[in-house]
């Protein structure tokens, strides 16, 4: 298995998988049948409560419908801003503002522990939100080292979630499924170590589904290395996918295109991917 916590039983051309969190249990599958079968036999061996169609779980709000599947942190969302006494304050049309133009107040900020809260809270948010994922990835890193100016970014992200509590990721039925990755860095990001942020996201049919951004563990010498670093990061990701949709049953021909804007990433992609067939 790919996933320790994921199980997936197969019997004929049907599949039945359950998700578990601790004692919480999500059950889906393509026969009704082998569904409440399931259910049935796991009361019998456990102290166990039927909730009925998913509707919320672990802060997580779905919304079924004959259109799709929503999901969203709507109710988490108003939660965390009101925490933080955000509720009355005006909302902005974006999480952060180029770097090098917002506050310059570099004075230490004296309450490290409600920063620390206001990052966690922000990423425990992106389990829905691949918007606020680069803020809330950016802001992590100060953490430990936090100063005033990173604590009025973090106010300005809680203000552009007040604006859009009600985001969320919509998904609807398409006839063939296509897993589809995307890529993307910056230049030169972190004005401390010169280092560059990349991140990707997989789309697989109507909407995205996976997403990452994070800081590269070392200096890049050129935008092409720093593309390619972040195609490299993204294709292991498409691997342990691929691995996990094969237990689900679904194959991908041809592999996982990846999407790239930077040429000459492409082009050292291919002079490596060329060199191994050779070598095989």
């Amino acid at each position: 298995m790919n996933d320790a916590a994921l199980y997936i039983m197969k019997q004929g051309g049907d599949v039945l998988i359950a998700s578990l969190y601790v004692n919480d249990i999500i059950i889906t599958g393509s026969n009704i049948h082998s569904i409440n079968t399931f259910k049935k036999n796991m009361m019998k061996e456990f102290k166990m409560v039927d909730l009925g169609l998913l509707n919320y779980f672990l802060g997580m709000e779905i919304i079924q419908d004959d259109g799709g599947i929503f999901l969203s942190q709507e109710k988490y969302a108003n939660k965390l801003v009101g925490k933080f006494g955000m509720r009355d304050s005006k909302s902005v049309s974006n999480p952060l503002i180029p770097q090098g133009k917002g506050v310059e107040d570099d004075k230490e900020y004296g309450d490290p522990t409600k920063y620390i809260s206001i990052v966690g809270g922000l990423l425990y948010l992106c389990a829905s939100r691949p918007d606020v994922m680069y803020a809330s990835a950016y802001l992590s890193r100060y953490m430990s080292t936090s100063r005033m100016k990173h604590y009025q970014e973090a106010k300005r992200v809680l203000r552009y979630v007040k604006g859009t509590s009600s985001f969320g990721v919509y998904f609807t039925s398409v006839k063939e499924p296509r897993l589809v990755g995307y890529t993307d860095s910056d230049w030169g990001g972190s004005k401390e170590d010169k280092k560059i942020s990349s991140g990707y996201v997989f789309t697989l049919g109507s909407a995205m589904f996976c997403w990452q951004s994070s800081k590269q563990q070392t200096v890049a010498q050129s935008t092409a290395e720093a593309e390619y670093i972040a195609v490299c990061a993204a294709a292991n990701q498409a691997v342990w996918l691929q691995r996990l949709f094969k237990d689900f049953g679904q194959k991908f021909e041809g592999g996982i295109p990846i999407l790239c804007d930077n040429k000459s990433a492409i082009a050292i992609g291919r002079i490596r991917c060329n060199t191994e067939e050779r070598s095989t």
